[in-house]
Parts: structure tokens; C-alpha cells; sequence
């Protein structure tokens, strides 16, 4: 059976990558819509590109209520200079830029999760065609990416690093060295629980160095986590050796990163009932299976008991659901496992 041959992308970007210099333009993707017939999505880009050396692929507001990715980001576009770079430095700030602009995880275009669609479709939707011209025009063009997210509306997280486990062990040491390079507070050997269609998975699937994040939460960005996204873009590029500038003296956190991991899905409690949540235990604080890690109560009437969800290990919480009020089938806390 002849390979199924793929139509071009419609996007154009208006930077060429193989010059040298610093370049700031778009990515055009045409979208035909009522207030413009021949409009077009204009996604923000930075090509920062002196000689030869490896390239670095970084991106934020893969959902596009998650801001500490693209404030670093745009701060980086902004500020990096040619002669700071040895190879080539990519920059999308705002992969989803259509959610971006909402302020909402999935496009208000098509309702597309970026994040779940790929390797895209030349001619699909607006966010396949996004996650199609990444797969097969920026991925082939980079030798490590970075993803940076956090927990947007809906989640909080204690600030961590992280890549996956991989059956190339090269390639997932490559990935965990560049993890302990961005030195977050905490650095997780993560386990997806919806791994198909990931950017993610595009991208260890054509070998590369992958590192992504969870830098807090709750719809904002905090000086704290967005201090830790700017150090850690920088203290990545330098151990790729594309940056070449000394990290400030105060650059770097005043503890070693700690590593944890998500060995299994008793890692995730899941809401089963809808209502009220009453958190029992606050972000980075140990816990030991069978500790209460939060209560449900109903909200349709009064004097009905809550129900109790609990840990099913030994670690920490690293993530919790944020608003107050939660649905059935929500993930309502995450607890990782703490390396000795």
C-alpha cells in the first residue's frame, strides 16, 4: 500500500529559520470567518539564531489558561540576543493562541484541546492544523523542546520539571538530565494518564529531548512560579549548550530540586460524587496511604455526611483541583512519591 501523502500546511511562517539574527514575526493561519472573509490567525514567534549549534524548541499556553510558560516566554523573545546564542532558539509563547486570547484550555474556535490533538491535520480544524504544522515543520527542526505548563483554571501543583519514561533509555536520560537542569523545586518521573494525541508523545516519538512542567495553577501566574519558568528556560539552554552566559549569582534555588514519581494511576483520585470540596491537605504536604486527602459534601440540601476520598500511597500532594466546586469524574488530587 502506497504512504499516505499529506497536503501542505496552510500555515506560513513570516521568520525564515535558517537565518541568523533575531527575528520576531508569526505564524498566518488563514480562517475564514464572519468579521473577516479572508482573516487569518496570527500566532506570536521569535527565531533567535547565530550559527551553528543545536536548536531549542520552546512553547507555552499549550492550554491557554496556563500563563507562566508564556509570561517567561514572551520575556525571553524579548530579551535574548544573537550573540547569546550558539545553534538556534524557537519561541512560541502562545502554542494555542486562540484559547490564549479567551483565556480558556481549549479553542473557542473548534473547542480543540491542543493537547490532545496531535499529530494533527493539514486540513482539519484550526487547532488540528496547528498541531499538524508542529509535527512536521518545528519538531524535525529541534533538538530539544520544552512545553511549559502549569494547572490553569482547574488545577494547582507544587511547581515541578518533568519528563517521561521512555523505552529509548538514552533518550529518557537525556530528558531527565535536561529536567534536572531546569531545577524547579521538585522534578517528576511522570506517568500520563491520556497520553494520545500529546505534544508530548509527538515529540519523544521523533527522539527528541523533552522536558515539560507544572508550575502552579488556578488561572494566574504567582512572582514565584513565573521566577522559577524564566530560571529554568535559561538554566535548560545553558545545558544544551546554546546559551553561554554565567546564570546570576541568586539565579539558582537555595535547595536541590526533589524528585518524585508517578508510578501507577493510584497516584490520581478522581471525584465520584459532585459538590462542595473541602481540601484536608495543602500542596507539598506529606501524606501516607489512607490519609484523608479531602471531603465532597453535597450542596442540594443540608444534613447529608460528605464523602471521603484518601490516598492510595506514601508521598506528597502534588496537585489538587482548584475551584471550590467540583463534578463528578474531576481529578481532585494527585499524590507523588517521594525518591530517597
Amino acid at each position: 500500500m502506497a504512504p499516505v501523502m499529506l497536503a501542505p500546511s496552510p500555515i506560513t511562517p513570516t521568520v525564515d529559520f535558517e537565518r541568523d539574527g533575531v527575528q520576531h514575526g508569526f505564524l498566518r493561519l488563514p480562517y475564514s470567518r464572519d468579521d473577516s472573509a479572508w482573516g487569518s490567525v496570527m500566532i506570536p514567534i521569535t527565531v533567535v539564531r547565530s550559527g551553528t549549534g543545536p536548536t531549542a524548541l520552546l512553547t507555552g499556553a499549550n492550554h491557554g489558561d496556563e500563563y507562566e510558560g508564556a509570561v517567561a516566554l514572551f520575556d525571553l523573545a524579548q530579551t535574548l540576543t544573537a550573540d547569546q546564542v550558539a545553534g538556534r532558539v524557537i519561541i512560541v509563547p502562545a502554542m494555542n493562541y486562540p484559547a490564549f486570547q479567551a483565556g480558556t484550555r481549549t479553542s473557542p474556535i473548534d473547542k480543540g484541546n491542543l493537547n490532545r490533538s496531535f499529530p494533527g491535520r493539514p486540513d482539519g480544524t484550526v487547532t488540528q492544523k496547528i498541531a499538524d504544522y508542529f509535527t512536521r515543520e518545528l519538531l524535525p527542526l529541534a533538538d530539544l523542546v520544552m512545553d511549559i505548563h502549569s494547572g490553569g483554571k482547574t488545577l494547582d501543583f507544587v511547581p515541578f520539571a518533568a519528563a517521561h519514561i521512555l523505552p529509548d533509555k538514552d533518550q529518557e536520560a537525556r530528558c531527565f538530565a535536561a529536567v534536572a537542569a531546569f531545577a524547579a523545586p521538585y522534578s517528576m518521573r511522570m506517568l500520563e494518564i491520556d497520553a494520545v494525541g500529546m505534544y508530548d508523545t509527538a515529540a519523544e516519538e521523533q527522539g527528541k529531548t523533552f522536558v515539560t512542567t507544572e508550575l502552579g495553577g488556578g488561572g494566574t501566574g504567582r512572582a514565584e512560579t513565573i521566577a522559577i519558568a524564566k530560571r529554568g528556560v535559561r538554566n535548560v539552554l545553558r545545558h544544551a549548550g546554546i546559551l553561554a552566559d554565567a546564570p546570576p549569582a541568586d539565579g539558582q534555588p537555595a535547595e536541590a530540586s526533589r524528585w518524585l514519581d508517578m508510578p501507577s494511576a493510584d497516584c490520581f483520585r478522581f471525584a465520584e460524587d459532585s459538590g462542595l470540596i473541602e481540601a484536608c491537605v495543602d500542596l507539598g504536604q506529606p501524606v501516607r496511604a489512607g490519609d484523608l486527602l479531602a471531603r465532597i459534601h453535597p450542596i442540594g440540601r443540608t444534613g447529608l455526611a460528605p464523602s471521603e476520598y484518601r490516598a492510595a500511597l506514601d508521598g506528597i500532594l502534588a496537585a489538587r483541583h482548584f475551584p471550590g466546586l467540583v463534578k463528578a469524574g474531576d481529578c481532585i488530587a494527585v499524590v507523588g512519591t517521594v525518591e530517597h
